[in-house]
């Protein structure tokens, strides 16, 4: 290993920040946004380029940024021979698909959202590529699914766009899962997520009883992306996309994925019997399928396409031979793969483009109308064939070569046999693009007259047509890329061989074979009618209708059980969910992992004893009386209390201040929502559904009892010593609960209050509907005159509660500043100061109080939230976590020193955060009353003295 390389991070990045400028630039021009979608493209292929020799050298870069450290995950990256040549790949055709794109789209399309989605899918792509820990790589993984789904579908007004592209999501991403799985067996093999770690494991993987299911997922992953049997049938239906991207997809980015993923993990897989079978067998069933298939598609784009799983086919199979010359192989056929795929889609792009059709049995003649793209298609076609002098027959040669000395199910000739037989459909059907597209005479039927296009859309094929004569001619030119990019592939599970890429190796199997393959194919393509008729007759089953069924049925049976069970009912999720608890706790009770008791009950205080005694008579109470819902709420009340006094009982100031806050302020509260509800529930549940809830109900407490006893009875670590030595050195205060909250956990904290603000806000807008609504009808009509007291606002609460006010905002300041050391807080001064702000309410009256009102509580829980954001935030300055606390001691004389802490600022937001939530749920439930026609007073009493000499008046 090398050195760190930040280069490596800055290229992996380098697209997904590009892919920012599209979007932007396509309001200067067309040219300006393909100009600029191509900077970071080249710019990454740059960077490559200048890190290249390195790994000439044999050399592996890598770069590391700590990511989860204390999980020892990390965002490595790392650039050998294999990684550097499908980087140079996805950059460098990329550069060309964004030239061959930006003349291919029409005016209509947009061309800015489609080279921000080719940037993002481009990101994925790298990722993969240079990622050295299996996590990362799982993710830009499935960011190609995500990011391929939104090229295969840009054209989403098609409906068969719409569908190759869900249907590419779907079973890529299944794929995906499964990988997921295999990737974290090898991590736990390993102990470590680093692929280059892992890629030096191979015999300790290999002898793992988890071997198998490792690379059953993992296979399960590169299949499905790699479109090979039986997942092959997506591919030919992401054609849907624009031809750009089939081109993209097809050649060096997408579909190569999963060959990637198989030669990348080459080494710590590879060389079993298991590997052999799987992936060799795989990849030559996929080679003739995929060819067989393609030989009789009409559409151009199709036959491409199942060309293509031929050909994935092909380097599966090579790659599942597992000798280091098949990997050898499988890496030159790569090159040449991207070369004449990439230039025959552009083709076939240009063709539908020009003549505004893909249908092979409408089109020929066109060797004379356009003669550039005939060239480029035939020369391209011809290496797609393995003609001798194109790079295709060089990578064909070896293969051939390999399958030849294969022994498969103990046969010696099976898989040359199979080989020859892929090829020889392979020369068909390439021989029919190239017969039944350019040659024969001119027709006068096009859709449209076909004519070469624009230097533009012809400059990118024409250039990869060159590098598969330059290589078919001259294939020492690449030998240094093969040999660097097969030694990473072999790495330490083989031998690096002695080979040299030449044309003319002599007579050999593999050349006789060849022969075979051409000779048996130019005569299936000139007996293709007869051919093609006895196909069709033959109604071949179509991988596509299979699983469109296989999706219905299971659709259906999701919608079975859905509504079968999400009947809207919430006791029934409820009954479920704690079934399913109790059960996975029976389970866990009765797996015997529970130890011996070492601890004896202590003794029951007579007083401890009574009050449990009032909590379970208060709980059943509850139960008796919940149908009368002010009663069950006074009785709630109780039960809060009463375990507000166990908290006290139990040392827990802290927790005693908070529940008794919170339960006066939820009383108030829901008194105030019961004012605006029927006196009684009414009965909905059957007596059978009450006896069921109450066994389950009574099963689950009894379950939690016996959890809660369990763990009174044993030692058990905890983290709560490390709190208790940290809390004043760590954090600089006294209070262990206090510090927890807002320095150990203040993260949670962080999140509680801003939960806490957004259902204060959810109430209101909720209120706000309802007022706004069909429902406000409903207010204005209900008769609010009965059952009210004439003295709403009586003389000796308004008294009470000014008086109150005062001293309730000096404890609640009290309670704020003392929290840190002592028992309180932002939040138990929050609620002090919210039930102060309630009495007022509840004495005087809702719109005498909120006149007085000066400042919004909206803004108060906005406040609350920023400056708590602030707070942890700052802590960054000084190169901590986020909301790490900072104490000091400060002297003010003649006051004595004093300590102040950062994390006063944080309880501060706290503070407005809760006091604005409290407090937005009142002005929410209260403007129902207002808004339902209650009278409100404009003193802050009932008492009118001129109104109650004329009631005496009139009583005489």
């Amino acid at each position: 290993m090398s050195d760190q390389t930040p280069l490596l991070l800055v290229i992996a990045l380098l697209p997904f920040v590009g892919a920012l400028l599209p979007g932007i630039m396509i309001r200067a021009g067309r040219n300006a946004c393909a100009a600029f979608t191509a900077v970071p493209t080249a710019l990454a292929l740059i960077m490559l380029l200048i890190l290249s020799p390195a790994v000439f050298r044999g050399e592996v870069l890598q770069f590391q940024l700590d990511w989860l450290p204390q999980l020892g995950l990390q965002a490595s990256f790392f650039l050998d021979g294999l990684g550097l040549l499908f980087a140079c790949m996805i950059t460098g055709v990329g550069l060309l698909i964004i030239l061959y794109g930006r003349f291919y789209l029409s005016g209509d399309d947009p061309m800015g959202q489609f080279y921000t989605f080719l940037l993002l899918f481009q990101g994925a792509m790298l990722g993969i590529v240079l990622s050295d820990n299996i996590l990362l790589l799982l993710i830009f993984w499935e960011l190609t699914s995500l990011s391929s789904f939104l090229l295969i579908g840009y054209w989403k007004h098609l409906p068969e766009g719409r569908q190759g592209a869900r249907m590419a999501l779907t079973v890529t991403g299944a794929g995906g899962l499964a990988m997921i799985g295999g990737m974290l067996i090898l991590g736990n093999i390993v102990g470590s997520y680093n692929l280059t770690d892992i890629l030096a494991a191979g015999d300790l993987i290999k002898a793992s009883e988890w071997y198998i299911p490792a690379l059953i997922l993992i296979l399960l992953g590169a299949f499905t992306k790699s479109a090979q049997f039986p997942f092959h049938f997506w591919l030919p239906h992401a054609m849907a996309a624009p031809t750009p991207v089939s081109a993209y997809l097809h050649s060096s980015t997408m579909v190569k994925a999963g060959v990637f993923l198989m030669a990348r993990m080459w080494p710590a897989l590879a060389g079993t019997e298991a590997w052999f079978y799987i992936v060799a067998s795989v990849g030559l069933i996929t080679m003739c399928v995929g060819a067989v298939i393609a030989l009789f598609k009409d559409d151009l784009k199709g036959l491409l396409a199942f060309s293509t799983v031929s050909h994935l086919g092909l380097l599966t199979a090579l790659l599942g031979f597992a000798t280091p010359m098949a990997a050898i192989a499988a890496v030159f056929h790569i090159i040449n793969h991207m070369t004449f795929k990439a230039a025959l889609f552009m083709t076939a792009g240009i063709i539908d483009h020009e003549a505004h059709t893909r249908d092979i049995r409408r089109l020929g003649g066109l060797m004379t109308l356009m003669p550039i793209t005939f060239v480029i298609g035939g020369i391209a076609a011809l290496s797609m064939a393995g003609i001798p002098l194109t790079n295709g027959f060089l990578s064909k040669e070896l293969m051939l070569e390999e399958a030849f000395h294969v022994h498969l199910f103990d046969q010696h000739m099976l898989a040359a046999a199979v080989a020859t037989l892929g090829a020889v459909f392979s020369v068909a059907y390439s021989l029919r693009f190239i017969f039944h597209v350019f040659f024969g005479p001119v027709r006068d039927d096009y859709p449209h007259k076909p004519h070469d296009p624009p230097f533009g859309m012809w400059a990118a094929p024409a250039l990869l047509v060159v590098l598969v004569m330059v290589i078919g001619l001259y294939p020492a030119i690449v030998e240094p890329l093969v040999r660097v990019a097969g030694a990473a592939v072999i790495g330490t599970a083989g031998e690096m061989p002695d080979f040299h890429l030449k044309i003319w190796h002599g007579v050999t199997p593999a050349l006789i074979m060849s022969g075979i393959a051409l000779a048996v194919g130019a005569v299936i393509l000139l007996a293709f009618t007869p051919v093609d008729r006895l196909w069709t007759a033959l109604r071949v089953p179509y991988a596509k209708a299979i699983f469109d069924a296989a999706v219905a049925a299971v659709v259906r049976l999701s919608r079975a059980i859905t509504e079968g069970m999400h009947n809207g009912a919430i006791s029934r999720y409820l009954a479920v969910f704690t079934v399913a608890t109790v059960l996975i706790g029976f389970l866990a009770f009765a797996g015997g992992g529970l130890s011996a008791p070492d601890r004896t009950p202590l003794p029951i205080p007579p007083i401890v004893a009574v009050g449990w005694l009032l909590l379970v008579v208060a709980t059943l109470a509850v139960v008796a009386l919940h149908r009368h819902r002010f009663r069950a709420l006074v009785v709630m009340g109780v039960i809060g209390m009463m375990i507000s006094s166990g908290f006290i009982y139990l040392s827990a100031p802290d927790l005693a201040l908070t529940q008794i806050s919170v339960e006066t302020v939820t009383i108030m509260l829901l008194l105030l929502a019961l004012h605006f509800l029927p006196k009684d529930t009414p009965v909905e549940s059957t007596t059978a559904r009450r006896l069921r809830d109450g066994v389950i109900a009574g099963v689950a407490g009894i379950g939690v009892a016996a959890l809660a006893y369990a763990f009174m009875l044993r030692d058990v670590s905890t983290i709560s010593d490390y709190h208790l030595a940290n809390s004043y050195k760590g954090g600089g205060g006294t209070n262990v609960v206090n510090v927890i909250l807002v320095d150990f956990r203040g993260y949670d904290t962080y999140g509680e209050i801003i939960v806490l603000g957004i259902a204060g806000l959810a109430i209101y807008a909720l209120m706000e509907a309802l007022l706004n609504g069909p429902a406000s009808r409903r207010l204005r009509n209900t008769d609010y005159s009965q059952d009210r007291s004439r003295d709403r606002h009586p003389l000796m609460m308004v008294i009470a509660t000014r008086v109150m006010m005062p001293i309730a905002l000096v404890v609640g300041v009290f309670m704020f500043l003392r929290g840190h050391n002592m028992p309180g807080g932002g939040f138990v001064a929050g609620l002090v100061v919210s039930i102060a702000l309630l009495m007022q309410y509840m004495a005087s009256g809702f719109a005498w109080t909120q006149a007085r009102q000066k400042i919004e509580y909206h803004s108060l829980i906005g406040w609350g939230v920023v400056i708590a954001g602030l707070t942890g935030a700052g802590a960054w300055l000084a190169g901590k976590p986020f909301l790490t606390s900072a104490y000091g001691y400060l002297e003010f004389p003649p006051i004595e020193e004093f300590e102040w802490a950062t994390a006063i600022a944080f309880d501060l937001g706290v503070f407005l955060c809760v006091l604005g939530a409290v407090m937005l749920m009142l002005y929410s439930l209260s403007r129902i009353a207002r808004y339902a026609g209650e009278t409100v007073n404009v003193d802050p009493m009932d008492y009118d003295p001129a109104q109650r000499v004329a009631d005496e008046k009139e009583a005489r």
